[in-house]
């Protein structure tokens, strides 16, 4: 039976968020509508970030606070799996092994020294970016953590498209991996930038649309620069990878999204 839209919405949330949704359905036409689904579980998880840096904003709190609390609820709500995920592939990559030894790395579960650095410099560069943006008002900085959160998610969607292989048989990568049809997810990709755009717009100027949708396209980018990497290093993804390439558009969008 194909999976419906609930299906998918309920796989999306119940494997890429902490929020109590129970996942009825494990196979992969509901990994498929879980993963065109996933910039939906963006959404929400922006949303719980921006409201959480808003309100201290507002409350009078300073934009450096502002900025670790939206970067806090990601990490939050996902028990920081996106996280290790990054810290893992970093791991990995940067054991300079042959795929096979790469690929039992990561999946010790200690952090090495290359997935140590990697992660701090990820969340200074996230709470450095946001700080700035919270600077320049509440509102950006809001709508920052919204687009960050999105464009992670659609990095998801892409990273599960056809031809892209899991690296083993088992695990979450492979239980989504190839299960997105390309078509998929150049339209989820084509939403997705547009509601980033129209979430730049909010700010009332024609340049903050074309920062937002900016964002979102040269994040993905840079997701999909690394997960090329990854599939040459470990003759598919994983798992982490995922997490890793999830982490990567979130920061580079919040980068982008200081410009100007």
């Amino acid at each position: 039976m194909p999976a419906t839209p609930a299906d998918g919405l309920r796989f999306a949330f119940g494997t890429l968020t902490v929020l109590p949704v129970k996942v009825t359905r494990w196979d992969r036409d509901a990994a498929r509508a879980g993963m065109l689904c996933a910039p939906v579980a963006g959404l929400v998880v922006g949303l719980a970030a921006a409201a959480l840096g808003g309100i201290l904003t507002l409350l009078g709190a300073g934009p450096l606070l502002a900025a670790v609390a939206s970067v806090s609820v990601p990490a939050a709500l996902t028990r920081g799996l996106h996280l290790d995920g990054l810290a893992d592939t970093a791991d990995g990559l940067g054991s300079g092994k042959p795929a096979e030894d790469a690929l039992r790395i990561m999946k010790q579960s200690d952090i090495g020294p290359f997935g140590v650095i990697t992660l701090v410099l990820a969340l200074l560069a996230q709470v450095a970016a946001l700080t700035e943006v919270y600077a320049d008002s509440w509102a950006r900085g809001a709508l920052a953590a919204v687009v960050s959160a999105l464009t992670a998610r659609l990095a998801l969607t892409l990273a599960s498209r056809a031809g892209v292989p899991p690296a083993r048989p088992e695990g979450l990568g492979a239980a989504v991996a190839a299960t997105v049809p390309v078509r998929g997810a150049l339209l989820a990709a084509a939403v997705t930038v547009c509601a980033a755009g129209a979430a730049g717009a909010v700010t009332g100027s024609a340049y903050g649309a074309v920062r937002g949708a900016a964002a979102a396209v040269l994040a993905c980018c840079a997701a999909e620069l690394l997960l090329r990497h990854c599939v040459r290093r470990f003759g598919g993804v994983t798992g982490d990878v995922f997490g890793g390439v999830a982490e990567t558009a979130a920061t580079a969008a919040l980068v982008v999204l200081t410009f100007g």
